[in-house]
């Protein structure tokens, strides 16, 4: 099983599904979808603006 992510704006549960799905689908690099997960990206958005990548569950 891969490692699932949910991917936020706001509130709003955009999308879960691993960071290659989620990158395909949202048309963005996979590097783009890492950063949304990094402190860099967070204090540069707001966090009702900004998307929001949460790690789920782990690789077995």
């Amino acid at each position: 099983m891969a490692t699932e992510y949910a991917l936020y704006k706001g509130d709003e549960l955009l999308s879960i599904d691993s960071i290659r799905k989620l990158a395909e689908e949202f048309k963005v690099g996979e590097r783009t979808i890492k950063f949304y997960m990094t402190p860099t990206y967070k204090k540069r958005t707001s966090e009702s603006k900004g998307r929001r990548l949460v790690k789920l569950s782990e690789d077995e």
